[in-house]
């Protein structure tokens, strides 16, 4: 019998790893989701920043990178193209990024409604900062006045995910710049810092998430260190 978040607390890993390479977080997302596909590990919410990072999905093309190899290098950017849904985006510092590690068999059986439920918890979040989000029918992703303020891309092997969303908090907007965005051409992107026009404590911000993605999924988390 599955139990609905509504019955209980599921007792769930939340590690916050910090300023962490691409290529690490991604070998560390693998063997967690290894881990628990196997039934060794209960679901686990991976937070991190990453240095200056493009990355493009399965459904992603070359051509939504507008810089050359020279630009890539002078900025110091990596480019990596991994296994997730969806097109290119950018990950640096002053982005949240939450990579969540869940068997959907103890939640549900729909990665729609998973998609959903990541992008309210971000809608959640960024009402407690009195700002107004919402979603747009045509795209993945949460929105403030109609622009992107966080990306989400995801994959689902065995009913167990991986990859997430990145939440734009003091990031540097210029390096989207580089990139159309999600493939998207006509929409800008924004940060929860230029709303409102302040740096934010990122720490604050990062308990927040915590917080509104355990109360969505049902989730009680112990922290600790990977």
């Amino acid at each position: 019998m599955i139990l609905s978040n509504n019955d209980r607390l599921k007792t769930a890993n939340l590690l916050n790893v910090g300023l962490l390479d691409y290529e690490k977080a991604w070998q560390l997302q693998r063997k967690i989701h290894q881990k628990r596909v196997s039934g060794e590990s209960p679901d686990t919410l991976i937070f991190c920043e990453h240095p200056h990072t493009y990355t493009i999905g399965k459904t992603g093309y070359d051509a939504h990178l507008l810089a050359d190899e020279n630009t890539l290098a002078r900025q110091g950017v990596q480019v990596h193209r991994i296994d997730r849904g969806g097109d290119i985006t950018y990950h640096g510092p002053g982005q949240i990024v939450g990579y969540s590690i869940l068997d959907l068999h103890d939640h549900y059986l729909d990665v729609h409604r998973y998609l959903r439920d990541i992008e309210q918890v971000i809608i959640n979040t960024l009402a407690e900062y009195d700002i107004r989000a919402e979603r747009d029918e045509s795209y993945t992703g949460v929105w403030v006045n109609g622009e992107k303020i966080a990306a989400i891309g995801v994959k689902v092997s065995r009913w167990v995910t991986m990859h997430g969303f990145a939440f734009n908090v003091n990031v540097d907007l210029s390096y989207f710049n580089n990139i159309v965005p999600c493939g998207i051409s006509d929409k800008a992107v924004t940060s929860l810092g230029s709303l409102k026009r302040q740096k934010m404590d990122m720490r604050e911000v990062v308990g927040k998430v915590a917080d509104n993605f355990s109360d969505t999924f049902g989730l009680n988390f112990e922290k600790r260190d990977e």
